[in-house]
């Protein structure tokens, strides 16, 4: 999960037949508060942007439950990838620029999640940075 700036907000490892839908779940629980607007932070999200893999009725009611509004579009249908998805998309490519992290080598789930995990805070640390200056 990025925000709309493309910084990394929740990295979750899972297996490679599982279905994103499934996945969502356990991603919303692990957002924390958002920093970087005067005030006290944000608790909770406000909106999601998501693609066609998430249009299930299970997806829609746990947004629903979470009070978050959803902008996804509908399976079996030509609908345009919702505007803003390529920020979800760069952080990807991101991502496998580091080589560990485009093809799995290690067998052991923790330090490819280690490596997940350190790939999604140098794509921060880079972001950050060139922002500073």
């Amino acid at each position: 999960m990025t925000c709309g700036n493309g910084f990394p907000i929740v990295v979750e490892l899972s297996a490679a037949n599982v279905n994103d839908h499934l996945m969502l779940a356990p991603v919303l629980d692990r957002v924390r508060p958002l920093r970087g607007r005067p005030g006290p932070p944000r608790r909770r999200i406000k909106t999601l942007l998501g693609d066609k893999g998430y249009d299930y009725p299970s997806v829609y009611a746990e947004l629903r439950q979470r009070g978050i509004t959803g902008y996804i579009p509908r399976r079996g249908t030509r609908d345009k990838v919702t505007a803003g998805r390529w920020i979800v998309e760069q952080t990807f490519a991101l991502l496998h620029q580091y080589r560990r992290l485009a093809v799995r080598w290690e067998r052991r789930t923790d330090i490819h999640y280690g490596f997940l995990n350190l790939g999604a805070a140098l794509i921060c640390w880079r972001r950050l940075s060139n922002r500073t200056r």
